[in-house]
């Protein structure tokens, strides 16, 4: 693969033995980041957090690179990494305060419905490395799927509905969210609180 120079700024997760650590403070991640306009939005208005910015597709974190360079912003840690096993693999418990969702694929059609990222055992996992009353943020396109989110999150107890909880980024856009916008389309934005883990009451 031929190297960029921006290559230097973008972390290589392969996910096979890796742990990845971010380390004490305030902590935000931006999964499949794109090209990173939110991101740095986001960077931008909470200096003193660290930003993490997953996604896969290397050219488009080059273009995130270039951008937080132009802007001066420093708060961002930029990972190539697969969503799936960043978040189920390689993240401690408890190490991130707010994870942003924005815009994945639908994947509208039944038959693909299986490539969808949310799913039960990927909740879990949320649950798993959100702090206490750490917040799980999603937005789509598609009103039938973020309803769908919704009903998997709070069915599963590991959440509530907390949409206050993204008040303070409500003007902040992803790239793919500005296209949609200028094609006319609604997106819709939720939020859930982190609860804490069920009482197990089976047993003695």
């Amino acid at each position: 693969m031929v190297r960029h120079d921006e290559d230097a700024g973008i972390a290589l997760l392969t996910g096979r033995f890796e742990r990845f650590d971010p380390g004490e403070g305030a902590v935000e991640l931006d999964l499949g980041c794109g090209s990173g306009s939110f991101t740095v939005a986001l960077a931008r208005r909470f200096p003193q957090k660290k930003i993490l910015a997953a996604d896969v597709m290397i050219g488009r974190l080059r273009k995130l690179v270039r951008h937080s360079h132009r802007d001066g912003v420093e708060n961002i840690e930029i990972l190539r990494v697969e969503a799936r096993v960043l978040v189920a693999r390689m993240l401690p418990d408890r190490s991130l305060d707010r994870i942003h969702l924005l815009c994945p694929d639908p994947w509208p059609k039944e038959r693909h419905r299986g490539n969808r990222l949310l799913c039960s055992d990927f909740t879990t996992q949320l649950h798993r490395v959100l702090k206490e009353n750490g917040i799980f943020h999603f937005s789509s396109d598609d009103e039938n799927y973020c309803a769908a989110v919704g009903r998997i999150l709070e069915a599963s107890q590991l959440f509530e509905g907390c949409d206050e909880a993204i008040a303070d980024v409500g003007d902040l856009t992803s790239d793919f969210e500005k296209r949609w916008r200028e094609q006319g389309k609604a997106v819709w934005h939720r939020a859930w609180k982190r609860l804490a883990l069920p009482r197990i009451t089976i047993g003695h």
